[in-house]
């Protein structure tokens, strides 16, 4: 896909549904009684690969476009599934996933892409497995076709669930799918069971499944969630994805003439550090209409062209933001000033090492970046002059670097656009829209 600049952005837009909350709309609607109604559903690929695996447990579901019908069977309805729990391209689901079958009393397989097969599960396996849970590796060379041991902590693996104990788990990292998967567990668990974080990380799991009727606390970075209550479907409304949004946010504030309202977004405090980042450069980005929906706050994000400068940005608001990094440095390379990003060691983690990549791809554009062990440092206001984009098949490479090279001077070109539909299947139909 060939990108060059454009004059300006004006508009309106409603992004899709928030992907996390989507994912967890499913689960908890599995496991609970009765119907489950999600509307603004994400129908991006890593959600329906939460749908199919569900199926793959005995859940009957029904979906008409961004609406989706969850039949569930309770805590306790989930059936040993026949077929490998593929979760394609989603860490999500296969963590989330875990936890829930961390509590069944079957055996499960779950595997899923050459990406995700590289990304580490032993930080749910240490805490499952103190919990009563048994997980087996196979060399993913030889599998399916035959089981070879490994010990790499990654996918393909077998999760033997059942009889498990509550317990308090002290996290290493502040990581909301951790978090989750392990209070998943504990609706299954003898005991009550704890997870405390170093820092907040996104609280859509206890805000949701508070609301289905699960005894759960939060205190300060402890979630704690008491075992075997009655779950009871529920409506939900997803708001649209603060991380789908950022793209907007970004392309408002850094292309000249430029003024974007972007409707109906999540602005969830565990999740809005992009909004924060976005002030703390200087950002002209003004909140509307706010309010709470199914338990999420909401607001509409008014974005105009703005003179950015640089800011620090780690700590704390890290969890806040972490999937909207790759397009918060682009944003750093068109500010004046030094941008330090740190504390972002999970980057190396995601969809592709996003230190890396992200490094790679502003300088392959000209922009001045040092990658650092748990960031980088980005010397702004350099003008980006197009270039071959290699996104490594990561969905939020892809779109961060069209918001780049719409405002970089040349022809810039993705290796791959189609990874996008992992999140935002409609984004570059959206982004046209608003083409002036």
């Amino acid at each position: 896909m060939k990108i060059t600049n454009s004059y300006s952005f004006r508009g309106e837009l409603s992004v899709p549904g928030d992907k996390s909350i989507s994912h967890r709309g499913i689960m908890f609607g599995a496991i609970s009684n009765g119907l489950t109604e999600i509307t603004n559903f994400l129908q991006g690929a890593d959600c329906r690969s939460t749908i199919s695996c569900f199926q793959k447990l005995g859940i009957s579901m029904e979906s008409q476009g961004t609406c989706v019908l969850v039949h569930g069977k309770g805590l306790h309805g989930l059936q040993a599934p026949a077929q490998i729990l593929d979760v394609g391209n989603s860490g999500t689901t296969m963590r989330l996933i875990s936890g829930i079958l961390a509590g069944q009393p079957f055996e499960s397989i779950l595997d899923g892409d050459a990406s995700i097969r590289k990304r580490p599960m032993k930080r749910i396996f240490t805490p499952l497995s103190q919990m009563g849970a048994d997980f087996q590796c196979w060399e993913p060379a030889v599998f399916p076709a035959s089981k070879k041991p490994a010990a790499s902590g990654c996918a393909p693996f077998t999760i033997k669930g059942g009889k498990l104990t509550g317990i308090h788990y002290t996290s290493p990292v502040a990581s909301a799918q951790v978090k989750s998967a392990v209070l998943l567990a504990g609706l299954y668990a003898q005991g009550e069971t704890s997870v405390t974080e170093p820092k907040l990380s996104r609280d859509h799991a206890e805000r949701k499944l508070a609301g289905f009727g699960a005894e759960i606390t939060s205190i300060s970075t402890t979630a704690s969630v008491k075992p075997e209550p009655a779950l009871e479907g529920q409506q939900i409304h997803v708001p649209g994805d603060i991380s789908s949004a950022a793209y907007f946010i970004a392309l408002g504030l850094i292309t000249p003439h430029s003024e974007i309202l972007i409707q109906n977004v999540g602005v969830n405090p565990t999740r809005n550090g992009i909004l924060k980042a976005a002030l703390a450069m200087g950002g002209n980005l003004t909140l509307h209409n706010e309010r709470t929906v199914s338990g999420e706050p909401v607001a509409d994000i008014l974005v105009k062209s703005s003179s950015l400068h640089s800011a620090t940005i780690d700590g704390s608001l890290i969890p806040a933001l972490i999937d909207e990094i790759p397009v918060l440095a682009v944003m750093a390379a068109f500010a004046d000033g030094t941008t330090v990003i740190g504390d972002a060691q999970e980057l190396k983690v995601k969809e592709s090492d996003r230190i890396a990549v992200v490094t790679e791809n502003l300088t392959a554009m000209g922009a001045s970046v040092t990658p650092t062990q748990d960031g980088m440092i980005i010397e702004g206001g350099k003008p980006l002059h197009g270039a071959l984009i290699r996104t490594h098949q990561d969905h939020r490479i892809a779109m961060a670097f069209t918001i780049a090279g719409l405002n970089a001077t040349g022809e810039t070109t993705l290796d791959d656009r189609n990874c996008t539909v992992i999140s935002y299947p409609s984004f570059y139909e959206d982004l046209l829209a608003l083409t002036r």
